[in-house]
């Protein structure tokens, strides 16, 4: 039996449902086929403020279920997520490793996740520094919510 169009547009797209399924391949040839679920990319928040971790966790919930927050970019990096990790929100300024230093590791490591940077200290200098690094966006704290989900929606290849 041909897969339905809705069928169709999941693989496509990358979602696969699982379930056992007959595709026909034309000329009268037939395969068995099992589809999983693909993992979806987490988004992970690093930001030392855990109220302010909270709050941005909560609204990227709102778009995407697979979130995780870390209070420091060696929990991050303790975690052993960063290659199921596909848009990491990060603080500049934090104790221990700052989110530069983490994308530089990660950059280092041969493993770069497309980086939104937040902060409430920025300048010149770090923004340029990010964006060289490969970050997508820089933001200064308070930012405009739409303008982060965008950013996300931009580091997780979405068009919006």
């Amino acid at each position: 039996m041909p897969l339905k169009t809705a069928e169709a547009s999941s693989i496509l797209s990358g979602r696969l449902p699982y379930y056992n399924q007959t595709i026909a391949l034309g000329s009268g040839l037939e395969r068995s086929c099992t589809w999983m679920e693909k993992k979806e990319k987490i988004v992970a928040v690093i930001e030392d403020d855990e109220s302010y971790r909270v709050a941005v966790q909560r609204l990227l919930k709102s778009a995407s279920p697979s979130v995780q927050s870390f209070g420091s970019a060696e929990a991050f990096l303790n975690s052993g997520q960063q290659h199921e990790t596909g848009c990491l929100i990060a603080d500049i300024r934090m104790p221990g490793m700052s989110g530069l230093e983490l994308q530089s590791k990660l950059n280092a490591d041969h493993c770069p996740i497309s980086t939104i940077f937040i902060t409430a200290h920025g300048d010149e200098k770090m923004r340029l520094q990010a964006m060289r690094g490969g970050a997508v966006k820089f933001l200064t704290k308070p930012f405009d919510c739409d303008t982060l989900l965008e950013a996300v929606q931009v580091a997780l290849g979405f068009e919006g």
